[in-house]
């Protein structure tokens, strides 16, 4: 028996709104559609695609990249800025990569939001939709405690679904102050490392890399 955990969870305690930095700077487009602001990546000279505590930064306009380098280095909460060259020599070049990989701070993680005004998010903020927002909403695991009676709602919701209305249930927050854990960087201290369990006669090295644990599994099962 092998047990191999995918990831460890460190304590966070704010996150960075990378598209909201970049939109500040006149970099990311918005298009406003029925009163909510949506992201216009196709005319946005820079966005982020965020991930718990990584982010790619895809830079459209190359005339903008060294203004968006310095940008994010100057971000507090942000650790690391990659650049393409960067990535070749840690081996994480991949084609779909962004122009940029940032990792956070300790303690810090990266949101996707990119609205400065809430009554202007769009509505699939407020939902579980994992296509349509430029990355991962660590939020959609909440209710929002501002709702009262989520119950009811979700009553609501499935009411409107059986009659055959378009409908969506709305109870994701729109800030990620109650997210106390993330991951993605590497912890200083090697408690907070993924680990892997073997059962009685097999051995494992102290430390293994991420693309090597297939070999050990294929191992173990010979």
């Amino acid at each position: 028996v092998l047990i191999v955990s995918e990831y460890a969870i460190t304590e966070v305690n704010h996150d960075v709104p990378l598209n909201r930095i970049l939109r500040q700077h006149g970099l990311l487009r918005i298009k406003e559609e029925l009163g909510v602001e949506i992201l216009d990546t196709f005319n946005s000279q820079a966005f982020a695609v965020v991930d718990h505590q990584v982010a790619h930064i895809i830079v459209q306009d190359r005339s903008k990249l060294d203004e968006v380098r310095k940008i994010l280095e100057n971000t507090d909460g942000v650790e690391k800025v990659l650049d393409q060259e960067a990535q070749k020599k840690l081996g994480i070049n991949h084609e779909r990569s962004g122009d940029f990989i940032v990792v956070a701070k300790k303690n810090t993680w990266f949101s996707y939001y990119w609205w400065t005004d809430d009554e202007r998010a769009p509505d699939y903020a407020r939902t579980v939709d994992i296509h349509r927002k430029p990355g991962y909403d660590p939020a959609e695991l909440l209710i929002d405690p501002a709702i009262k009676f989520p119950l009811k709602n979700v009553a609501w919701f499935l009411l409107k679904k059986r009659l055959g209305l378009r409908t969506l249930l709305k109870l994701t927050p729109l800030t990620g102050e109650k997210i106390k854990g993330s991951h993605g960087r590497v912890p200083e201290d090697s408690l907070d490392w993924p680990v892997m369990i073997s059962g009685a006669g097999m051995s494992l090295p102290p430390i293994l890399e991420s693309v090597d644990v297939a070999k050990v599994l294929t191992e173990g099962l010979r």
